[in-house]
């Protein structure tokens, strides 16, 4: 099975799984250098359901948040490492500036976002809540992102 799927494609295999009682969980990122701070984050995002639905977004989308040296890494190749974790089910690449749309769409059981985040200021979170589902935060492991890879390599060149 291949887990990148279209959102038009998505939607009906949910409706599947749903009707097996299966709870669906989604999250979202950029994921642009993989590291062990993303796999324990995903495989948390995991434990609190049955389905794991992961939004990444698109390198245009990357480049509108984070500037255009980013990502690092292009979304096929993420997508692809993305696609060997065991416990991601499915991934849909979005291009807008927020998953707001693929969380109105899916309507996860549970939405989960690293706990850098304040309750309040999680997209889609009032949609999930209004739909009867929740909201998990997740705590991040420290000193673990792709920012500060980027910074140690830079580091590392500069010697």
């Amino acid at each position: 099975m291949l887990k990148v799927i279209t959102l038009k494609k998505l939607i009906p295999e949910l409706d599947k799984l749903r009707r097996k009682r299966k709870k669906i969980v989604f999250t979202n990122g950029c994921f642009d250098i993989i590291h062990a701070g993303h796999v324990r984050y995903l495989r948390k995002a995991k434990s609190h359901g049955d389905i794991l639905v992961v939004g990444l977004n698109s390198d245009s989308s990357i480049r509108a948040i984070k500037g255009e040296k980013r990502p690092i890494v292009p979304q096929n190749e993420r997508a692809e490492v993305m696609e060997a974790l065991e416990f991601v089910d499915y991934i849909v690449i979005f291009s807008d500036p927020t998953p707001v749309k693929l969380i109105e769409a899916i309507k996860p059981d549970i939405l989960a976002k690293g706990a850098d985040w304040a309750a309040k200021d999680i997209v889609g979170g009032d949609i999930v809540k209004a739909n009867g589902g929740k909201i998990r935060r997740i705590t991040l492991v420290k000193g673990k992102s792709t920012t500060n890879i980027i910074r140690k390599i830079l580091e590392l060149h500069k010697e």
